[in-house]
């Protein structure tokens, strides 16, 4: 069992930066996988960044993935229990509810693949 808690959200103007983390508690040794995802009003949840840990496979350790949307502005980095997602030159696009999830059951990084999830905190970017 992993329990997941985001924080760092708020309102920003475009332009602005924020630092979300996700403090992770419980069977966390057994997490492959850390991902950000974000819903935004009316569409559909999307993955935003994801980072392996390489728990079970060495060669994965620290490999990230970025959704083309955010290449080049955000950056995803993890230590121990704590994932952070840095989020700079925000778009008003960048506007979600933002959450944290984990998969210990495989490497997939995927919406489908994750086994916990955070309640969410929420990105507001104003133009």
């Amino acid at each position: 069992q992993v329990k997941l808690a985001e924080s760092g959200g708020g309102s920003v103007q475009a332009g602005g930066s924020l630092r979300l983390s996700c403090e992770a508690s419980g069977f966390t040794i057994g997490i492959h996988c850390w991902s950000w995802f974000r819903q935004a009003p009316g569409k559909e949840r999307e993955g935003v960044a994801h980072i392996y840990t390489g728990n079970g496979r060495a060669t994965y350790r620290g490999r990230t993935v970025y959704a083309d949307s955010v290449k080049g502005r955000f950056t995803i980095s993890q230590d121990k229990n704590t994932m952070t997602l840095e989020m700079n030159s925000l778009e008003p696009e960048d506007t979600a509810m933002y959450y944290c999830a984990a998969e210990i059951s495989g490497y997939y990084c995927s919406l489908d693949s994750m086994d916990y999830w955070g309640k969410g905190t929420l990105v507001t970017i104003s133009s």
